[in-house]
């Protein structure tokens, strides 16, 4: 994601959850329903597992891309020359005019891109420290950006910072001002307990807030707490509605939420096939959830045509990477052997992938 505004709609630069939160159970995608073999009744939703908190994915290194920040009318009807700059890449540019509004108009968010620029080494050699400064500069000034920016590098411990009392005090802020990433981040906060008391409300108000402004992990985590009843009342409508939203955004762990509650027919009208092309989908972007509930549905074709060989090609990838499913050993013992070759012949290559090593 090499823009600012993709940045900030995955909310990709923050670490606030490296262990799963203390919910009492925890907020992620719940066990997919059990999908019968053959040879029993048909397949019927499942007890799921408690959720947990959606992945944070810290940014320790590299840019922050924390700003949403358009190219133009930069709170005016001026063309924004330096942020149009940076979202085109002329980095070196970026970082000239904006110095040169900091200079002339002490612009705080040209001191924001001045930071952005910095942390992520973009037409200058990266110095978290410098990023660091900026960020403070443009804060105190109020730009909502630089305050979610300096709480990440709090967070992450970035430029000589690790203060998390500060890091939420910031969050705080920038939410206030509208910033939907800071909403989501604080919303993390109050499902953890530790910074502040746990609060599943509040963590729903600041989650509601920026999944209006589309933010997708938010829209994921606001659905978790109408499917469990936590924070708000429970509504399963309202849930499959909101992943469906988050599902339109490319949001992965929603994918895979959505087609479950399309297979069970969960708060949305039954569609098996709607649920297998998601499934499918899902699969090929590496979901191990999604790739075994693929493999099932192949097994018994419900919502898509049975197939013995995609099925037993699923569960081997899904398997290599320590997603084992008893049911579908069974039935990949059960095949002819030339099925089995052609399923291990079209699982290599993403099998070999897996076990390549990563640069």
């Amino acid at each position: 994601m090499s823009t600012l505004s993709r940045k900030v709609q995955n909310c990709a630069a923050i670490a606030l959850v490296g262990a799963a939160l203390a919910l009492g159970g925890p907020l992620r995608a719940q066990a997919p329903p059990v999908i019968a073999p053959p040879q029993t009744k048909p397949a019927k939703p499942v007890a799921a597992a408690p959720a947990r908190p959606p992945a944070a994915k810290p940014s320790t290194s590299g840019p922050s891309r924390v700003a949403a920040i358009p190219p133009v009318s930069r709170g005016g009807s001026e063309p924004d020359l330096a942020y149009g700059a940076f979202q085109r890449g002329y980095f070196l540019t970026a970082f000239a005019e904006a110095t040169r509004r900091v200079d002339q108009k002490g612009d705080p968010h040209a001191m924001t891109l001045l930071g952005e620029l910095y942390s992520g080494g973009l037409g200058v050699p990266l110095d978290d420290a410098k990023a660091a400064e900026w960020y403070r500069l443009a804060s105190q000034r109020g730009d909502r950006d630089a305050m979610f920016a300096l709480a990440i590098f709090h967070i992450a411990g970035r430029g000589g910072l690790h203060d998390r009392s500060e890091a939420a005090r910031l969050l705080a802020a920038a939410a206030k001002l509208g910033h939907p990433a800071a909403a989501y981040d604080l919303g993390l906060l109050y499902l953890e307990g530790q910074q502040f008391p746990q609060d599943f409300a509040r963590a729903a108000e600041l989650f509601r807030i920026a999944a209006q402004a589309g933010n997708s992990e938010a829209q994921y985590a606001l659905a978790t707490l109408y499917k469990e009843g936590r924070g708000v009342d429970k509504d399963l409508a309202e849930a499959a509605r909101l992943l469906a939203a988050a599902t339109l955004a490319e949001n992965l762990d929603a994918e895979v939420e959505y087609a479950i509650a399309l297979f069970n027919g969960s708060g949305v009208n039954k569609d098996e096939a709607q649920a297998a092309a998601l499934f499918r989908k899902a699969a090929a972007r590496g979901s191990l959830i999604a790739q075994n509930r693929l493999a099932r549905i192949l097994t018994v074709g419900r919502g898509l045509p049975a197939n013995p060989t995609e099925a037993i090609k699923w569960h081997l990838i899904a398997k290599a990477s320590g997603n084992g499913d008893p049911y579908l050993d069974q039935f990949t013992a059960q095949q002819p052997p030339a099925t089995r070759a052609e399923a291990e012949k079209l699982a290599r290559p993403w099998i070999e992938g897996l076990a390549a090593p990563k640069s």
